[in-house]
């Protein structure tokens, strides 16, 4: 058998896997900086909870989960995650907190899975970050989310567009959703299948339709709808972005393909990753936790796709090389290498000690391979010397240093090539 991965899978390693981390770090430590604590949820959920919060009309629900029978006495039907928001908040309520304590803040890492059709961008398992706050139902709380991706994009320097809408609530949406299911019945014939067949449970997934797109420029905008305190809270969101710096444009087709969103909605675009552009998407989703059983709380939030976000960056600003490989040219020379590299691992530098027994072109060609900046040479000569031949391999120089000046000198070195 020849083992093969699946289709629409990747297996991530060195400079990609390195990538991901730092954008995963550089999110936590933002998140950590809101005093937003980590929450981490099951990848597997009945399969009901999805269809109760990202509603049967979602391409979620109807097409990309990966749903099975488990072999319990209840023969449960679960599923794989497909996103996180619908299990930070089962987790809230099952722990009693949407009533004990309803004012949250949450964020969780981890692999998500969608049985979509792959392309650059999308895959069938991916990783997301996303952050969850319950019981503030104010403006600032919108605001303050769009900020934390605002900050995500400075730190790691990219360039991204932020397009915001509202939807209305309770009391205004129905007369939009009203509005445009009356639109889509005068223009059922100029439907795509999927419009047509969803119209009437959902009409605003036409709105954000990448088929009837000409005919959703002309439908109802939910601007024209509002009540007046959507339409105070959206002006709310809107300046106090504009206070944060935070450029961003209304988009009157921004609806998000899930059900549960009311009020604003948010996406985060990048046109350095091609077709799939949207790298973080959020918004306000107040009747969520009571539709799943809990309390009437407010809630908001977003998700960083950080595979398409990792995209957008240049891998090689987050390449690590090595800052020494150590060549040990015989047995006593190994036994030295090994508590020399074990000293300078604790000072934090990254360490490669070669492959023993091989000669010195051979060692001096793996050393160049792993981006090591400089060989550290050890023989009987340097044995008797306590010190070390250091050869600085991008200006092919080399020295003689004391061992006990090794670790100030390899730091020096990173630190002036960071500088």
């Amino acid at each position: 058998m020849q083992p093969r991965r699946l289709r629409g899978f990747q297996d991530i390693a060195g400079a990609q896997a390195r990538t991901l981390a730092a954008v995963e770090d550089c999110a936590r430590a933002i998140a950590e900086r809101h005093n937003v604590s980590e929450i981490r949820i099951p990848a597997l959920e009945r399969l009901d909870l999805f269809q109760h919060s990202s509603g049967e009309t979602s391409d979620i629900v109807e097409k990309q989960m990966y749903a099975f029978v488990d072999r319990d006495e209840a023969e449960t039907t679960l599923a794989l995650r497909p996103e996180g928001t619908p299990g930070v908040v089962r987790a809230y309520i099952e722990a009693g907190m949407d009533r004990s304590e309803p004012e949250q803040r949450f964020y969780y890492v981890g692999p998500m899975f969608r049985r979509e059709r792959p392309q650059k961008g999308r895959f069938r398992q991916f990783s997301q970050f996303g952050v969850e706050i319950f019981g503030r139902a104010d403006a600032a709380t919108d605001a303050e989310l769009m900020i934390m991706v605002d900050e995500l994009r400075r730190e790691l320097g990219l360039e991204l567009n932020f397009e915001i809408n509202s939807l209305g609530d309770g009391e205004c949406r129905p007369r939009f959703r009203q509005a445009v299911l009356e639109y889509g019945r005068a223009h059922l014939g100029e439907l795509c299948e999927d419009c047509r067949n969803r119209l009437e449970r959902n009409p605003l997934r036409l709105l954000d339709c990448k088929i009837d797109v000409k005919l959703a420029e002309s439908a109802p905008r939910s601007q024209d709808y509002l009540c007046e305190h959507c339409r105070a809270h959206f002006a709310t969101v809107r300046e106090l972005l504009a206070d944060a710096g935070v450029a961003h444009t209304v988009n009157p087709r921004l609806v998000r393909g899930l059900d549960y969103y009311t009020r604003t909605t948010f996406e985060a675009i990048s046109i350095a990753v091609g077709a799939q552009s949207a790298v973080a998407a959020g918004g306000r989703y107040d009747g969520l936790v009571e539709a799943l059983g809990g309390a009437p709380v407010a809630g908001t939030g977003f998700a960083i796709g950080v595979d398409r976000l990792a995209l957008a960056l240049d891998a090689a600003r987050f390449a690590a090389h090595a800052d020494a490989a150590i060549a040990a040219l015989g047995d006593a020379a190994l036994r030295r290498a090994m508590s020399l590299a074990t000293a300078l691992r604790g000072r934090g530098l990254r360490v490669e000690v070669l492959a023993p027994g091989r000669g010195l072109k051979a060692l001096m060609r793996r050393a160049d391979r792993i981006g090591a900046r400089y060989a550290v040479i050890i023989g009987d000569d340097e044995l008797a010397r306590g010190a070390v031949t250091l050869r600085d391999l991008a200006a092919s120089t080399q020295t003689e240093v004391a061992e006990r000046d090794l670790a100030a000198t390899l730091a020096a070195a990173r630190a002036a090539a960071r500088a």
